[in-house]
């Protein structure tokens, strides 16, 4: 705490709460991604023994449209194992610009956070 009272960090208590729901959502993130990875096998799979014809196109277009839900997939796994790490270094819930604690609010709908609101408004 500082001199006003404010917290500077969350609790060892409300950083393993933290760490519970990024480990849940990081194993629904990987699941997510699996299935993308799969569909993708699958559409290679049945392109390559397909004769060419009329369906190339819808065929490219869902395959890029799953490797762009992959990368982004990818990206959030990634948000997720940082946000671990920042449980683990005790600095999780801290803004990135302001220094001052993220609200427990917006932690849990956004856990992967690094903004305050204002922080995030102000961009």
């Amino acid at each position: 705490m500082n001199n006003n009272g404010d917290k500077t960090r969350y609790s060892d208590e409300e950083l393993e709460e933290f760490k519970v729901l990024i480990e849940n959502k990081l194993v629904k993130a990987k699941e997510q991604l699996n299935f993308y990875l799969e569909q993708l096998g699958e559409l290679s799979e049945n392109q390559t023994a397909k004769i060419k014809g009329l369906d190339d196109g819808n065929g490219t277009t869902e395959v890029e449209r799953l490797n762009t839900l992959a990368a982004r997939q990818r990206k959030h796994i990634h948000h997720l194992e940082n946000a671990l790490l920042r449980i683990q270094n005790k600095v999780y819930g801290v803004c990135r610009v302001s220094g001052k604690l993220i609200s427990k609010g917006r932690l849990m709908a956004v856990p992967h956070a690094t903004l305050s609101i204002h922080a995030k408004q102000a961009r």
